[in-house]
Order: C-alpha cells, then structure tokens, then sequence
C-alpha cells in the first residue's frame, strides 16, 4: 500500500519569476506570478504542477535532481538557448545537455514528433552503485505505490506514479556525495507523516515550526522532500 502520493515538483531559484517564464513554454504549462515573487506553473486543468520558489543563495553544485526533457523540432535546442538556457554537453549523448537561466542543468530529447508529455523524467543523482540505486529506487516505488525496474546498465527507476506528469524518476550512480540542499524536490500528499518516518524518512522541520505548513522530510539518501498531512 501506498504511503504517499505524489503532488506536484518544487524548484528553487534566485529569480523565480523569470525562471518560471523560461520553463513555462518549454513544460507547456502556464505561469503565474505571485505577489510574494514565488511562481507557480499550472496545467490546462489549474493543477499546479511546478512551485517555483525564492532562496538567497546561488546555485553552487550540479544538481542532484535535474529535469528530463522532450522537445521537437530541428531548430529546439536553438530555442531554448534563445529562450536563455545554456548548452554543456551536445555531443555525447542522445540527449542535450543544458542549464536554465538559474544555471540548474536539465536535458532535452529532441523528437521527431511533438510529445504530449514535455516533462520526461526526473533524474536522481543516488549511490556509487546499482545496488544503491535499487535500493533508494525500490525505496520510492514503495512509498508511493509506483513500479520498480532495474536496468542491466547499472541504474533503477520507478515508473507508473499516480497523479505524475512525467513517465519515471530515474536513479543513476554517482562517485560524489550530496553536500548541500537539492534545488529541485518533489511534495507529497499523505495521511499521515509516521509511516513515512517508520519506513525510513527523517525529519528535516516539522508541520508547524514557524508556521510551516507541512513536513520537509528527507529520504534514505538525504533528499528533502516535502509532506503534506491534513
């Protein structure tokens, strides 16, 4: 049974604003600025499925959570560079490799026809191996009631997310360590936060602490997520 059920993705950035017009187009998704600064992207139905959110700090190390993308057209890429996203890596893959206007890297799949899903896939920077992998994987999959694959190549992924606009959480290996907060993270609802607690979450704040409105938990790994409990 499920412990959790996913919400919607969270991204911090030093302009807020000008990143949510940026990812607006690209997600297909509609932006609304809000007084406070923060921004929010909301579907064709009104369901908010991007909080993007004010922090002082700068972005100082590759993300350890970064956006997949699906984009169409010979001249995509161009766009989004254009748009104010910067390209890292063009040639090594069959994905483009970018950063965003906050200097947060995501990557573009360019298809060759338009693809209803634009958001692709999160990617999870988790342990030094398969078996950390599978195990932070099988961990999600568990949590929110989702399937589990291991690929043969050495990483995990967790597909079938109820309430997700994207197809996978996608778990891959990486020699370094998490060394600061994630940029990127994504909020569930739940009925209560202990059973998260139980199978292995800890407690980052507690609903309540200065007004907060729901828990910021973190995984096994370390990856803040955040709870909300009626």
């Amino acid at each position: 049974m499920a412990l959790a059920t996913y919400k919607d993705l969270c991204i911090d950035a030093t302009d807020p604003q000008q990143l949510a017009q940026f990812w607006a187009p690209v997600l297909g998704w509609r932006p609304e600025l809000l007084d406070d600064g923060d921004a929010c992207l909301r579907d064709g139905d009104g369901r908010v499925q991007v909080w993007v959110n004010s922090v002082p700090e700068a972005k100082t190390v590759k993300n350890r959570i970064h956006l997949d993308v699906n984009v169409h057209g010979d001249d995509a890429v161009d766009g989004l560079v254009a748009a104010g996203a910067v390209v890292l890596d063009a040639d090594s893959h069959r994905r483009t490799v970018l950063t965003d206007p906050d200097g947060q890297e995501f990557c573009a799949f360019v298809r060759s026809e338009p693809h209803q899903q634009r958001l692709y896939e999160l990617v999870w920077d988790s342990g030094v191996d398969a078996r950390a992998c599978h195990d932070i994987a099988r961990w999600w999959s568990e949590v929110l009631g989702a399937a589990l694959v291991d690929d043969e190549r050495g990483f995990s992924w967790v597909e079938q997310i109820p309430q997700a606009p994207f197809a996978s959480m996608d778990f891959v290996p990486v020699p370094e360590r998490k060394t600061s907060k994630n940029r990127v993270h994504i909020d569930v609802t739940a009925d209560d936060v202990e059973p998260l607690l139980v199978a292995g979450a800890s407690v980052v704040h507690s609903k309540g602490d200065g007004g907060l409105g729901w828990h910021v938990l973190a995984d096994p790994d370390g990856n803040e997520f955040c709870a909300f409990t009626p």
